[in-house]
């Protein structure tokens, strides 16, 4: 289209100056296609680029942009749309090998539609996507950068003109989610969109994102061909390993070989061989690179001129061997966008999907894992093979696996996205060390595990320094807080890689508990108690052990286990086992199969698999490999109704997937075979249309484990996270405060910030200023006065009222009165001079103590409310007891903002101290309600404020009505760029 702003610009461009060139615009954006596009500003040396990318637009397209005709560029509109000033007038285009696939455009424009400059606030828009990449989604991620380009820029409108039957374009504006005005003018739409973000624009922006990101991962594990450059002629070596590995594995697609060193086409191990990809003449999707580092650009190269997809990096040499490294990492990650590949690794291990209708083992593990519906991603290939060996042994089926190296591209955020909604995925386990964008690892793990549990086991937490090759972000927060966090998202979080294969196990084969009730049966009495034990250790309420003594055989296990799973008093079930040793030495349990086909004839025979079942056994000799049949193969039940009461994984959606043939029957006892069927799951919470099919399934696996601390622990896990999923159903809301005054807060925040004098890195405000915000949000701050003298301390104690306390206010003993700097209830002016003099004589002068009097308040327990922002994981609520014990055992509960009424409730209960607020020895019970909203009040105020980087409040008295606030500090500083906010982006390189 061609605007009133062009027209008048074409006539007469106006001179105005040039800003610097804004590279911080420059980012790298996944497509709906799972592609990839480099968005940046269009500059003067753009000229020849705009001419090439217009001749490959359709006439239809150039119509729909100018209203008329226009089959080329003259030379003006070269130079219109190639010089910006980075501020009115700013172009951006998206580029895939460096040449131009779509522009997008503004101009700011004043009431009158006529170019303007600041302070006029609306701009006039308009795009050009060339044909071939239309459908892309290449439009809509434009207008997302173009949008926080405007707004950086003070724009906070954007008007456009689209010609009614431009549908596509039109399409574009009305589902970007921002609010928007329409109207029909001189025969074209007229669109205004207010450019402020809105939760439905932020919650298209991210569902845009996940659909993206997951078909990127979806294009990587479902290729069509695979390439192995670097197999060499002779057996052995990396890439030969890993064609041997494709082709053991069964890969249903087309495999190439590519060695340079071949001077004509041949064949290494029964599949054609080429000296480059460019020479195999047909389309490879996928290439596993296995060549050294100083050759990976060529091969990139020629992998991204003909069209590959994605790229497995093997190689090694990058950022884990040291400064060089890192550099060629940026440059490999650099050249690899720039043709829209994504890459694993470098220095990886591989990738494996182990689906029938793909096969895929692009990797060096020698053997295909049994399919099964868990999804591993590991950042250590040496943790890899471990785990798989682990799973392998213990009977666990994968659906995929990932090994990613050094992540330099696709992560674990990548795979969440696509766990999310594969139905081919229950439950997903995760080996990290280290999270590069926490913010939003926090955000997409909190989705997924409302739909399937998410386990992480992390590794390097207390080395201080990422590992090497990994590009993270620098948190100030302990360990134990950023795994306070990721629990409160819903992750499983656990400390090894043990027990996440133990939890792994559980989960993928059992239902989620509905409660904490455990029913222990078992022929020992010791082990018995011993799981006794270990269910109190881990806060689980287990019932009396059921001893059925040494004597029992397998029929008596089947008994009991069917009585168990049909007392309602119980949630989940223990089976503890020793081999029976009879009178002639012999063990009536032989190997263990005829004891798990009794256990799993007791399962199959409940009226619903409701409860979770695990075994603990000693010495039982393939008791763990018999209970472990059909765990590789196991559908779930029903894929609709998500409910912690059924599956602990699926998605909302699709139907279930089908059995595999083999695993329709199972030996049940005395040599029987017996089909086994999930019961249908209740589908009352579904619409008619969506209730799926209930699918014949295979028998449930039943985990084993060699120690009960083990099993219950990862029983444990189930269970938090069955009750994370029941309160995640029903979440907690932010609430509203009539008497909160954001206007007046921003206002007094600008007014601080805005001074010439002001420290970039922030300040400290006030005591009175730190009152004056602190207000504005329904906070206050009980008063307090200097004392320099004792005169003054007199003065200021008649003014406050007796009785009253004198406080030091020194660095050295604020917050510490066990030290004596805090005399209390000074009920009369002799009273207060003798302490002024006590206090003065012991401790120091008054110049070093900076005394203050302030009133009493009524007594209660001491509490501490703080927040701070952290660089990695953003805005985070934290609060205690108040006192040095408390401190040195760490016991401060912390929460992400913005909490909600949940959060603050459960933030007070989850200190081990708590129950000091709840009558604890007969004290009275303090106002939890007060604290909760004085928690959520200090919440929305950072959250509100990005500029409040830091909240104190010490110490808050909290009595049995009311609290005080006794001390507050506040710190401000201008605002870090929130990445998980603006535009869709990759991490930069």
């Amino acid at each position: 289209m061609q605007s009133a702003s062009e027209q008048s610009e074409a006539a007469e461009p106006p001179a105005r100056p040039e800003h610097a060139y804004p590279d911080h615009w420059e980012a790298d954006v996944v497509l709906r296609d799972g592609g990839t596009a480099r968005v940046r500003p269009i500059t003067t040396d753009d000229a020849d680029r705009l001419v090439s990318f217009y001749e490959q637009v359709s006439d239809e397209s150039k119509y729909y942009r100018f209203f008329a005709p226009y089959p080329r560029l003259s030379a003006k509109d070269v130079h219109r749309f190639t010089h910006h000033d980075f501020v009115d007038r700013v172009g951006l285009a998206a580029t895939v090998g460096g040449e131009f696939i779509a522009t997008v455009r503004y101009d700011r424009i004043d009431d009158r539609g006529l170019p303007a400059s600041f302070p006029a606030d609306e701009a006039e828009v308009a795009f050009l996507v060339q044909d071939a990449h239309q459908g892309r989604g290449v439009a809509s991620a434009l207008l997302e950068h173009i949008a926080a380009v405007a707004r950086e820029r003070g724009i906070r409108r954007f008007a456009a003109e689209v010609l009614p039957a431009n549908n596509k374009m039109i399409k574009v504006f009305t589902d970007a989610g921002y609010t928007q005005k329409r109207s029909f003018e001189d025969g074209s739409v007229r669109l205004h969109l207010d450019l402020e973000p809105t939760d439905r624009s932020l919650a298209v922006q991210r569902a845009r994102e996940q659909r993206a990101e997951a078909r990127s991962v979806q294009r990587l594990l479902t290729p069509g061909s695979v390439a192995v450059v670097g197999a060499g002629r002779a057996p052995g070596g990396v890439g030969r390993t890993v064609l041997r590995n494709l082709l053991g594995a069964g890969f249903t697609g087309r495999v190439y070989a590519v060695n340079a060193a071949l001077t004509a086409e041949t064949e290494l191990d029964g599949v054609p061989a080429h000296p480059s990809v460019g020479a195999i003449g047909e389309p490879v999707d996928l290439a596993v690179v296995a060549v050294p580092a100083e050759r990976v650009p060529e091969a990139v190269a020629d992998c991204g001129e003909h069209g590959v997809r994605g790229l497995v990096v093997l190689s090694a040499g990058y950022a884990e061997s040291g400064a060089a490294g890192r550099e060629r990492q940026r440059a490999l990650v650099r050249q690899a966008r720039s043709y829209g590949m994504r890459i694993i690794g470098p220095n990886a291990f591989g990738i494996i999907n182990t689906a029938d209708d793909v096969r895929l083992n692009a990797s060096l593990a020698p053997q295909m894992p049994a399919a099964g519906r868990i999804g591993l991603f590991t950042q250590s290939g040496a943790i890899g093979i471990a785990l798989l060996a682990g799973l392998h042994r213990r009977g666990a089926g994968l659906s995929s696996f990932i090994s990613a190296g050094n992540r330099a591209d696709v992560s674990g955020n990548d795979f969440l996205q696509h766990w999310y909604d594969d139905p081919g995925t229950d439950v997903v386990l995760l080996y990290l060390e280290s999270i590069g964008n926490p913010r939003k690892f926090t955000r997409l793990a909190r989705r997924t595990a409302a739909v399937k549990p998410v386990v992480v086991v992390k590794g390097a937490r207390h080395s201080g320094s990422a590992p090497p090759g990994h590009r993270v972000p620098v948190t100030r927060i302990p360990h134990a807080t950023v795994s306070a966090l990721l629990r409160q998202a819903g992750v499983i979080r656990v400390d090894t890689v043990t027990e996440l294969v133990d939890a792994g196990l559980l989960l993928a084969a059992q239902p989620l508990p509905a409660g904490p009730r455990v029913a222990i049966l078992g022929n020992s009495e010791s082990l018995g108690l011993l799981t006794y034990d270990a269910c109190l250790t881990e806060g689980l309420r287990p019932l009396r052990p059921l001893d059925l003594t040494t004597a029992a055989v397998p029929a008596d296990f089947r008994d009991a286990l069917a009585a168990a799973l049909a007392d309602e008093t119980s949630d989940a079930v223990v089976v503890t086992a020793i081999p029976w040793v009879g009178e002639d030495g012999a063990t009536e349990f032989g190997d263990g199969e005829v004891l798990a086909a009794a256990l799993r004839e007791a399962v199959a025979s409940a009226p619903a698999p409701t409860k979770p079942v695990v075994v603990v056994h000693v010495e039982m000799g393939g008791l763990a490999e018999a209970l472990a049949v059909a765990t590789s193969t196991r559908p779930v039940a029903e894929r609709g109704a998500v409910t912690p009461e059924n599956r602990s994984g699926g998605t909302p959606t699709g139907p279930a997937t089908p059995p595999r043939p083999a695993a329709a029957a199972t030996t049940t006892t005395a040599g029987t075979s017996a089909a086994t069927t999930a019961p249908p799951a209740a589908s009352a919470s579904l619409p008619v249309e969506q209730t799926p099919t209930p699918t014949p399934s295979a028998p449930a696996a039943i985990p084993a484990y060699p120690a009960a601390e083990r099993a219950v622990r990862a029983l444990a896990e189930a269970v938090r996270y069955g009750q994370w999923r029941r309160q995640a159903a029903e979440p907690g809301r932010v609430p509203e405060y009539e008497d909160i005054d954001e206007a007046g807060a921003a206002a007094l925040i600008a007014g601080v910030l805005g001074g010439d004098d002001v420290d970039a890195r922030g300040v400290t405000l006030d005591t009175e200023r730190a009152g004056a915000l602190l207000a504005r949000y329904g906070i206050t701050v009980l008063p307090t006065l200097p004392a320099p003298t004792p005169d003054a301390a007199v003065e200021a104690a008649r003014r406050l009222g007796y009785p009253v306390a004198l406080k030091t206010t020194a660095p050295h003993l604020r917050h510490r009165p066990d030290l004596g700097g805090v005399r209390l209830d000074l009920a009369a002016e002799d009273q207060l001079r003798t302490a002024y003099a006590e206090v003065t004589e012991v401790l120091g002068t008054p110049e070093e103590l900076q005394p203050v009097v302030q009133a009493m308040v009524p007594r209660g327990v001491d509490t501490v409310v703080r927040s701070a922002i952290d660089p990695a994981v953003g805005a985070v609520l934290s609060f205690g007891l108040s006192g040095a014990a408390s401190e040195l055992l760490g016991d401060t509960a912390h929460r992400l903002v913005p909490a909600t009424d949940r959060d603050a409730a459960e933030l007070i209960r989850s200190l081990r101290t708590a129950p000091l607020l709840f009558g604890w020895r007969g004290s009275a019970p303090v106002d939890t309600p007060a604290l909760e909203e004085l928690l959520l009040r200090v919440s929305r105020l950072v959250d509100d404020h990005p500029e409040v980087v830091a909240v104190s409040l010490e110490p808050v008295v909290v009595a049995p009505r009311g609290l005080s606030v006794l001390g507050a500090t506040v710190r401000l500083a201008p605002p870090s760029p929130r990445t998980d906010l603006g535009p869709r982006s990759l991490p930069r390189y």
